[in-house]
């Protein structure tokens, strides 16, 4: 049986009837976009400059370790960055919530507390964007402002827009929701300011190289190279966008894996785990669901990006300009 994917990355014919559904789709999507620029619905501006890093597919394209690069190269730069984020799939009563690296992901979301563990910046979380800025600035003394996803949320206003574009499959049959894998038409990326392309970068694209780096043991927290888990068997689980991108990622390292996908934001329980005594690698976004049932076999593959210094240098050169 043929998945979505499978429509949406392929050119078969499966996909004609739903194109009277797509059309509808993008006529919404861009009568909601006039409404914003018209100003029939507002965008709020905070005192402080934000970034926005989002995409246009549907499922993984690599913007997570994006943001992850950002606000590290931020700090090295003298800013104090923070994150907002919607908090997919979080079952809080109220919003907005702080993330730190000790939140539940069951309430705020699996995404915001790995970036939470991951660069240690302030966080809030919200489906309102905008209440989960004002929070986060009532709160913090931070200076600058990423949101993680949200290039469709307009009621946030921001100041550099970055899209990321999976350098392997691009916008796939070229369709929107449902017919193919766009939120909006394509024709997007000519308003942000900078496009990064995970994996092969088209012209006005900057690449980026996204590297497994070390594992780390979820119950004892030993850091071990990947390189030490060669020439024995391993399994290898992902419930996020693109599966094939993580596995892919340790084959690279010259691991023999048997894989197991899940779907993206895949409520993860212990029996979910079982595959033997051999080493199981997941992703650092599986890992804070998987943490508190994990077995000393279970580790947690962290990511290294490469980015060039033209790149470095337009981010900064874009936040300068808004001072």
């Amino acid at each position: 049986m043929r998945t979505l994917d499978d429509i949406w990355y392929t050119r078969t014919p499966l996909a004609w009837p739903l194109l009277p559904l797509s059309a509808l789709y993008c006529a919404a999507i861009v009568t909601r976009r006039l409404a914003y620029r018209w100003g029939l619905k507002k965008t709020h501006r905070l005192n402080v400059p934000v970034i926005v890093v989002g995409n246009l597919t549907v499922g993984g394209t690599g913007k997570t370790p994006l943001v992850i690069w950002l606000t590290r190269f931020l700090r090295e730069h003298g800013y104090r960055p923070g994150l907002v984020a919607r908090g997919y799939g979080g079952k809080a009563s109220h919003w907005p919530q702080t993330v730190t690296a000790d939140s539940d992901p069951t309430l705020v979301g699996d995404e915001p507390v790995m970036l939470a563990r991951a660069t240690g910046c302030p966080m809030m979380v919200a489906p309102d964007r905008v209440a989960a800025a004002r929070a986060l600035l009532a709160e913090t003394d931070v200076n600058v402002i990423i949101s993680d996803d949200g290039l469709q949320h307009y009621a946030l206003g921001r100041d550099i827009e970055i899209a990321v574009v999976d350098g392997e499959r691009r916008f796939g049959n070229g369709h929107c929701l449902p017919a193919g894998p766009l939120r909006e038409p394509a024709r997007r990326l000519r308003e942000v300011d900078l496009i990064v392309a995970n994996g092969v970068a088209d012209a006005d694209e900057f690449a980026m190289r996204v590297n497994a780096n070390d594992a780390v043991n979820l119950q004892t927290g030993e850091r071990r190279s990947l390189d030490q888990f060669r020439g024995q068997p391993i399994h290898a689980i992902a419930g996020i966008g693109n599966p094939e991108r993580f596995f892919n990622a340790l084959r690279a390292k010259g691991l023999r894996i048997e894989t197991h996908a899940f779907p993206d934001h895949h409520a993860y329980r212990a029996d979910d785990l079982t595959f033997g005594a051999a080493a199981l690698l997941m992703t650092e976004k599986d890992a804070v669901k998987c943490q508190r049932f994990a077995q000393p076999n279970v580790w947690a593959v962290g990511t290294q990006i490469e980015l060039t210094d033209d790149f470095a240098g337009r981010v900064l050169a874009l936040l300068r300009h808004q001072g």
